[in-house]
């Protein structure tokens, strides 16, 4: 096994024990985590599988290994911000919601002080 196998192997595990780490910390919710879990064992997958990625690449029909990682990756970005870009708008929603909400409230706690000193 080659040095920078070793090397790539051990740093995608801590990465991996990092992760559980913030999980259980309770700095990382597991619906995100997923992504950087299936990302850290896919290279470690590679990691150990030398040609795993040309082997990949012929199989979806690239003709250079490292197109099909840098054309994996945008995907996998592309993907993922619209993911984020989904929550950020529900999260939206529902902060112009409580906002109203709270104006409501204020008003109707307004309007039965008001009564209450007359």
């Amino acid at each position: 096994m080659a040095r920078i196998q070793i090397i790539t192997i051990i740093i995608s595990l801590l990465f991996l024990l990092y992760i559980s780490r913030l999980i259980i910390k309770g700095k990382l919710r597991e619906e995100y985590s997923i992504v950087w879990c299936v990302c850290t064992l896919i290279l470690v997958i590679f990691s150990f599988w030398r040609s795993g990625l040309e082997v990949m690449s012929k199989l979806f029909g690239v003709y250079e290994a490292p197109n099909l990682v840098f054309t994996a990756c945008i995907f996998v970005i592309l993907i993922y911000l619209l993911h984020l870009s989904i929550v950020a708008s529900k999260l939206h929603k529902q902060n112009k919601q409580m906002a109203q909400d709270i104006a409501l409230l204020k008003e109707k706690v307004y309007s039965e002080d008001k009564q209450i000193e007359n």
